[in-house]
Order: structure tokens, then sequence, then C-alpha cells
């Protein structure tokens, strides 16, 4: 039996190498606190592949082996359990692959998949529902026991004594607002705990406002640590707790090995393992007790149907970690910078905007001057996200192509991929939820980690994975949906349908998405057809490239426009408040490079040609 004290003392300088790619951690020098943290979330979010969870009980093979405990030559096909392994002593009952259950009503019976952080915090969402990082196999019966109870030390009150020595109890932790039973692992394990905790916080960093934070209004009852914020992420007993567990057992071989393997998998890392030093840097911090004071100038950049861009005078504070803002009262984002676009708007609707600060300490400033926006009667733009490409072909050739030709950078966080199956009635999957952002005139690529196109490689994928929501036969209705509302569909929900191998690629002249499936929208291509999927075309990009120049500005009656304006879909003038003043769309052709805007009032005007915004003076 190779114990864990017995490596780190006399083989740690041979083996403790993490095998970090070249550059992983590149941007990160010189950052700390949560600035390192989004840095770090920015790095492990990008191009993951991710697994569907019954591809866990084979994988597990790759990354959970015990080659450190209980670990025999001849038979090293022991899991890993972090919840009964014993390294001081006799691990009572070891698990293999095969031993696999659902249930049990004693310790030793089988083992299952453990959600450390519990999958209801997420709804059972992808991807973090398969997610190797936090969910990790563990004997059945202690797995239930815990069951969505927070990590803590053990208090007073022990409810079960388990056989290498975790406990579940009173919660004993320091602080603690929660009164409620924890687990508490052993000694050995808790460092490795605390750091598939605050990889968590930083992998899901943007969508943790959205899981299930606020489980109880007594905060004594309250099982959920997550307190809602994107940036520190847990309850102030909660991250003491994990920084004095990861102080207190340190960063092991296994780990190493298991990140290496993980990374293998996933294309990700832990960053906690690979700099340990990185979790105080983060969450050690002394913020002050003063508010930051209101922003000033709310201002609105641009106008639109479907959407307003805002902009404000960004804080002078140094401590500033980012600004709410709020739509008639009710909080609608957050925006690290100065700058927001507020979307999923409604056609001539008057909003009223404000925006607060926040800092380091969460203290927030007093609100912003309120901005009155009027949005237009409608526009070029697309109303939202748009699914362009659906193929479905051989075996696991599974993707979709989603395109953003709404006219502004749109926040993928809300958007979710599902899929209806069929059993005795129908039902929804596990979602696939996205995240990120992505700018105006480009496209994404969805698709299945096991597809194997032979005109697309699976790197070039915004986002890899084998969740249901990417398992579709054809048969099945998939839908892309905005929070709880349908965006954009494939099929005819509650029934069987026929869009098995076979590509369709939506056609160029169909601007919005719709919740209602229409054939006649797409092109339909053969099994397996993939030509130019990650490309949008020339005619779905709104002249991206065209480049425009007016003259005289300031002007007085006429106003010149140099360009080539052939191709020109959309020429109107805005008024600074975002109010349209005039459309020349349809009576601008290329000979008449010449506008009449004697009629304008002395003023400062936006000229928009097919979304480019040029500024003028009206003399």
């Amino acid at each position: 039996m190779l114990k864990k004290y017995l490596l780190l003392g006399f083989i740690l300088p041979e083996l403790l190498i993490s095998q970090i790619p070249t550059d992983y951690y590149s941007g990160t020098d010189g950052l700390s606190g949560y600035q390192l943290k989004t840095k770090l979330h920015n790095i492990i979010s990008n191009n993951n592949y991710n697994w569907h969870y019954d591809d866990l009980k084979t994988l597990y093979g790759q990354t959970d082996i015990d080659k450190y405990y209980d670990y025999d030559a001849s038979n090293n096909t022991y899991l890993l359990d972090i919840y009964s392994n014993n390294p001081s002593g006799t691990t009572a009952y070891h698990y293999t692959l095969s031993n696999i259950i659902s249930t049990a009503n004693a310790e030793g019976l089988g083992w299952n998949r453990e959600h450390m952080m519990p999958q209801s915090s997420f709804n059972s969402a992808y991807p973090m529902y398969s997610d190797l990082f936090f969910v990790v196999p563990t004997d059945a019966r202690i797995n239930q026991l815990r069951s969505n109870y927070p990590y803590g030390n053990a208090g007073s009150n022990i409810y079960y004594a388990f056989t290498n020595g975790s406990k579940q109890a009173s919660n004993g932790t320091a602080n603690a607002t929660y009164t409620g039973r924890v687990y508490e692992p052993i000694n050995e394990f808790k460092g490795d705990v605390a750091r598939a905790l605050l990889y968590f916080a930083v992998r899901y960093e943007g969508k943790l406002g959205g899981f299930n934070f606020s489980t109880n209004a007594d905060p004594t009852k309250d099982q959920n640590p997550l307190d809602g914020t994107e940036e520190k992420a847990y309850e102030n007993w909660y991250v003491a707790m994990l920084l004095n567990w990861h102080q207190s057992d340190p960063v092991s071989q296994r780990e190493i090995d298991r990140n290496n393997a993980v990374y293998n998998l996933q294309k990700n890392r832990n960053p906690f393992i690979d700099h340990p030093e990185w979790v105080n840097m983060i969450w050690v911090q002394t913020p002050d007790t003063v508010a930051p004071s209101a922003p000033s100038q709310l201002l609105l950049e641009r106008n639109s149907a479907y959407f307003v861009n805002l902009k404000w005078q960004a804080n002078s504070e140094a401590d500033i970690l980012g600004y709410k803002i709020y739509r008639d009262g009710v909080l609608v984002g957050t925006s690290n910078t100065n700058s927001f676009s507020a979307d999923h708007l409604s056609p001539s609707t008057t909003y009223n905007f404000t925006v607060k600060a926040y800092d380091n300490a969460y203290l927030e400033s007093p609100q912003s001057n309120t901005l009155n926006v009027t949005t237009l009667d409608n526009d070029i733009f697309s109303k939202d996200l748009q699914i362009v490409k659906y193929l479905e072909g051989t075996g696991n050739n599974k993707a979709f192509e989603i395109a953003n030709k709404t006219g502004h950078k749109v926040s993928l966080n809300g958007y979710k991929l599902n899929i209806q199956n069929k059993g005795t009635v129908y039902y929804f999957g596990e979602p696939f939820e996205l995240e990120g952002d992505i700018d105006n005139n480009q496209s994404f690529v969805v698709i299945n980690p096991n597809a194997n196109f032979s005109c697309f490689s699976n790197s070039n994928a915004k986002f890899v994975t084998a969740s249901p929501s990417l398992s579709f036969s054809g048969s099945q209705y998939v839908d892309l949906s905005y929070k709880s509302a349908t965006v954009d569909a494939i099929g005819i929900k509650g029934q069987d349908n026929t869009n098995a191998n076979r590509s369709l690629y939506r056609n160029s002249d169909i601007v919005n998405p719709t919740a209602t499936f229409d054939i006649a929208e797409w092109t339909t291509y053969n099994t397996d057809y993939c030509q130019g999927l990650g490309m949008l075309s020339l005619n779905d990009i709104l002249n991206q490239n065209a480049q425009f120049a007016i003259y005289p500005n300031p002007v007085g009656n006429q106003l010149n426009i140099s360009g080539d304006l052939r191709k020109v879909k959309s020429l109107q003038i805005y008024d600074m408040t975002g109010k349209l003043v005039k459309d020349i769309s349809n009576s601008l052709k290329n000979q008449y490079k010449s506008i009449d805007v004697s009629q304008l009032i002395p003023n400062t005007y936006i000229l928009r040609i097919d979304g480019k915004s040029i500024k003028f003076i009206k003399k």
C-alpha cells in the first residue's frame, strides 16, 4: 500500500510535475484579485470538450484509478473514492468501473457519480452536469446521505460516521450562517474538495448568478453556499473554510495526475492545482468600507428596435468591480466596463435605464441619472440569434451553426439548446447552456465531440458537447431558447419529425429566427454535407467590410458620401437620442451620393449605413 505521505516525502522532486501547455496561462502575469479570477475563467472556459454524463462511467478509467493508496501493480483497476478511501489504514472496500449502481442502503455495495457542487444548483444542465473536475466517483450510500448538504466541519451532532472517518453532522464550521447538516471529508482529501469547488467558481463565472444560490430566506437553513455573485461566488464562511482546507491539505501527486488526465479529455485545467498560490491572490482581500460614487453621464450610444447600447462615465475608484444595469427598476445585467447592450427589447417601446457601480466589498453606489429611451419602430437587424445550419449525419455527425446578425455583441449567458425525446410521453432532456459572447456578424458552431465531418475540424467549434442536445437523430424537436422562451427551432414540438440524414441551411433572405419551424426557410442537402460550416456567407453579412466617408463636416445643406453604395441595404439619419429623423434606404442609388439635409435643424446627427455609424454636425 503506497501512502500519500510517503509519496510526498520521498518521491516529490521527481513526480510533482504538472504538464501545463506552453502559454496556457498567458496574460495572467501581474494580475490579482477578481481580475485574475476573470482572466482564468476566460482561459479555462474556452474551447472545452463536454462529455455526456454516461461517458463518465468509462472516462473515470483514465482519471480516477487509484495508483496512490491501495495500489496493486498486478491489479491496478481500483477507483480512488475520496469518500471511502482510508490512506492511514485499511480501506474497507474497493470498486472497479463495473461496480456502478444507482442506489444503496449500505456502504460498500457500489459507486455512482457525485456532484461535489449539487446538480440542483444548476438544474442538471450541461456543461456543468458532466464536468469531470467536480463530478467524481464515490460510494453510492455516502453519496446519497451527503445529499445536497454543503461540505463543512462537523459539529457536535454526528448523524452518520462512515468507515474511513468522514461524517455527516451538524455544521461546526467557524462563523457559518448555515446551521444545518454538512458532510466533512477526511483531512487527506479536504484540499482536493476545496480546489474542485474553487475551480467551479472560476469555470462558471458569468453563470453563477443564475444558479440556485438562495433556496431558503432563512440563512440558517440555506444549504447552498453560493451567494449570487459572479466574483466571490460563495458565502464568506464557505470561502474561509475552503481556503483553510486548501492550505492545510496541499496539492498531491494524485491531483496533478488527475488534472493532466482531465485536460486530455476536456481540454481545460484546474488552475489551483497548477498554481496553488492563486487561491489567496484571488480571495484574500481587504476591501474598504466606502461605497463608490454614482456613475455619471449615462447616455444612449446607439438605438435600435430590439436593443440599445448604453455608455456612461467610468468610476474613478480603484476597487470598482463592475456595474449593475437596471431597466425600469429591474436588474437586467452587469458589465465590467462602462458600456452595455440592453437587448430583448420591443420596438416602439419606452424604457428607463439606470446604472449602479459596485466594489470589491459589494458596496453599491447610488444610481446614475435616469436615461429615457424609446426604441425604434423597426430596423434591418435580426431580433435575436438564429440557427443558420443544422447537420444530422452519419453516426455522431451532429452540429449546429448559430449566427448573430442583431447589430450588436450578444452575451450568450441565458441561451440554451434543448432536445425533446420520446418515451411513454414526450419529454425534454437536460439542456446545454451556452456562455461567453458573440460579436455582430459572427457565427459559431456547436458540435458533438465524436463527430467526424470531412470539411470541419471539431477543434474549430466554439462548443463541443456530447450533451443530449447534440445527440439528435432527426426525429426529435430541438430548439434554441433564451431563458424560458423559444428563440428558434428545428422540427415541431410534440411529434416525430423527419429531419434525419440531412443538412439544413437557412436561406439567406430569412432575417429573423422563428419559434415555429418552417421547412420552406431552409435548403436541404444530403447527409454529412458540411460545406461552409462555421462561415457566414457574404449574403448573410451586411457590408461588414464596407468603408464610407462623408464631407463636408460640419455640413450645410448637402451631405456627400464617398464609397461604394451599390449593395447598401439601409441608410438612415438619427439624432443623438436615437430617434430616426430621415430614412433614404429605398431611394438611394450609387449615382446619388448627395443627401439633402437642409430641413434638419442645427444639431449633431448620426448617419448609419448598414450598421456603420458616422457622426456629423448640421450647421
